[in-house]
């Protein structure tokens, strides 16, 4: 199988650092982004076929710039990690609208901006695949993750819907959902708090907020092993639109199912009763 060239966001630390070490071990090219110190990365790889580029994902026209540069470098790109983001912990009335903005700017128009950057590649090769680092919580929310949740959803409906209009073209998308992994997500260096902290919510989301702190690198996932799934991902032909990674996500998505399905049959004859007559009488 022919090396592939790819363009990973976010690749100083975390999932982002791991892909690229599994991809550059596997023989493949990488670009990876950076928001500073280009040099300590690529010190910290040593390796020729690593190219690393400064990128702010939410300049769009710094993603395109660097789009062009992978491009120049290495002929082509084949895979996009959109992984460049940062969690935002606190009940959804504590975060202030900057908080809020400053999440969706990064998690969700940041992917935007790469995406529109890369895509006019992938439509001119007619291949290439997208994957997009979702979460959990891009499944199901839960107190004290609600405004990062809502990121992420935004991400899954992008991602469902890209994977329709790219199929016809020969490009694929997957949005991988990650559990708790053990990275440094969790002590601050990709996780925001609310700085508001209202009492009332201490039951919800202030025991998120000590939970969050007791298993900080404690975390059930490896995210080795989410490297190696990712590349197992971008090496198979018929990949799946949803990639949920650790048990701990499959237990809390398999758990909203459950709680859905339950409140759909308690409420069907409400939910059923809302066509109009000559809908019903037609059907």
């Amino acid at each position: 199988m022919k090396t592939k060239v790819w363009f990973i966001t976010g690749a100083s630390r975390g999932f982002g650092l791991e892909i690229a070490k599994a991809a550059l071990a596997n023989g493949d090219k990488v670009v990876a982004t950076v928001r500073s110190q280009p040099e300590k990365l690529q010190r910290v790889l040593n390796n020729d076929n690593l190219y690393v580029v400064l990128l702010d994902v939410t300049n769009e026209d710094q993603a395109r710039q660097a789009a062009r540069q992978a491009v120049e470098r290495f002929g082509r790109i084949d895979v996009l990690v959109n992984n460049a983001g940062f969690g935002l912990l606190g009940a959804v009335e504590e975060a202030s609208d900057e908080e809020v903005r400053q999440s969706f700017d990064t998690n969700v128009f940041g992917l935007l901006h790469v995406t529109r950057a890369i895509l006019p590649y992938f439509r001119a090769q007619h291949s290439g695949h997208v994957i997009n680092l979702s979460s959990v919580v891009g499944l199901t929310a839960t107190a004290g993750w609600g405004l990062y949740a809502a990121t992420k959803f935004a991400v899954e409906g992008i991602n469902e819907a890209l994977a329709v209009e790219l199929k016809p073209l020969g490009i694929h998308v997957t949005a991988v959902e990650p559990g708790f992994f053990r990275t440094n997500f969790l002590d601050g260096s990709s996780l925001t708090a609310a700085k508001a902290v209202i009492a009332d919510y201490q039951d919800t989301a202030g025991q998120m907020r000590a939970f969050a702190s007791q298993i900080s690198y404690k975390q059930p996932g490896d995210p080795v092993k989410l490297a190696n799934a990712v590349m197992s991902l971008a090496a198979s032909p018929k990949p799946p639109v949803h990639l949920p990674l650790g048990n701990d996500t499959l237990n809390y998505f398999n758990q909203k199912m459950e709680q859905f399905n339950q409140e759909i049959e308690e409420w069907r004859s409400v939910t059923t009763s809302t066509d109009h007559e000559d809908v019903k009488q037609n059907g």
